[in-house]
């Protein structure tokens, strides 16, 4: 390849970027984005309560506190954005459920990592590290599930 073609191929923007520019553009995906965070607005109290009952009324550990604040939180978010945020009934809810989960894992560990640091690292409290790291999720979690989890299905079986 020429330097000019290195160059060139270099300075494009990939497929997803294209995609994420062009729905930023459409005021729909503006509303799914505040269904979105109002689903995870409930998951989010859902989620510190767990945790607040995992960490101060359990004394558990606060990463084992995430963990069963998350699976808790995760039901509550797959069943409220599937039926609601992104209307995805159409899809096979196996598929879709799998796939929401694993891009709420992606999510839930840099949250994780991110709690870490900043109870272990920086000094903060558990409850307020585990609000802080959840909001930092957040945006990861949208992108992934509008983009792969309720993607809509162009073709079908």
């Amino acid at each position: 390849m020429s330097d000019d073609t290195e160059a060139a191929v270099a300075q494009r923007p990939s497929a997803a970027h294209l995609r994420v520019r062009a729905g930023l553009r459409r005021p729909h995906n503006w509303f799914q984005l505040v269904k979105f965070c109002l689903v995870g607005g409930s998951g989010y109290v859902v989620n510190l309560t767990v945790f607040a009952i995992c960490v101060n009324g359990l004394g558990v550990h606060h990463l084992v506190g995430a963990t069963v604040a998350f699976v808790v939180a995760v039901t509550n978010n797959f069943w409220w954005n599937r039926h609601w945020t992104f209307r995805a009934r159409r899809g096979h809810a196996g598929f879709q459920a799998a796939r929401f989960f694993a891009v709420s894992v992606g999510a839930f560990l840099f949250a994780a990592a991110l709690l870490e640091l900043l109870v272990s690292v920086v000094g903060v409290s558990a409850v307020p590290a585990q609000a802080l790291s959840i909001a930092a999720a957040t945006p990861l979690n949208f992108i992934g599930n509008k983009m792969w989890s309720f993607a809509i299905e162009l073709h079908r079986d």
